[in-house]
């Protein structure tokens, strides 16, 4: 089999990926999607890994063995980001990520946010003001 067969296959495997990571707006299919990009690329390292043993005829391998690397890191970045994405889910009751940065925003800087919102609070105050004036 030629090289360019599975590193096309790579190069289509990792834009798909890659389309995913930016359209996407669901953290889990972004997760898929990052899953998606690093099968590409070990799908390239073993191609290559085959390719230059055959040439050099080399028995090192070590292609496929930073493939295991990949693939061990790949499974505790979904366990971890599974496991954040849950827990984010329960706390804040959706997966958008859009959504998610949205609240993340109206916190503040100091992080004080208690669930009101404190410009209507503030205009409620300016009208109980008024009217206490205007009854004294």
């Amino acid at each position: 089999m030629h090289l360019a067969y599975p590193a096309v296959l790579s190069a289509l495997l990792f834009c798909t990926g890659l389309y995913g990571v930016l359209a996407r707006r669901n953290a889990i299919l972004v997760l898929m999607s990052v899953e998606l990009m690093l099968n590409a690329v070990n799908l390239n390292l073993v191609a290559f890994d085959v390719w230059l043993s055959r040439t050099a005829e080399e028995t090192l391998h070590s292609g496929q063995a930073l493939t295991l690397f990949t693939i061990a890191i790949a499974a505790a970045e979904i366990g971890i980001g599974l496991a954040i994405v849950l827990a984010v889910h329960r706390n804040r009751g959706t997966a958008d990520i859009d959504k998610l940065r949205d609240s993340a925003e109206r916190h503040g800087p100091d992080g004080d946010h208690d669930g009101t919102d404190h410009d209507a609070l503030t205009a409620e105050q300016s009208d109980e003001a008024e009217k206490a004036e205007a009854t004294a």
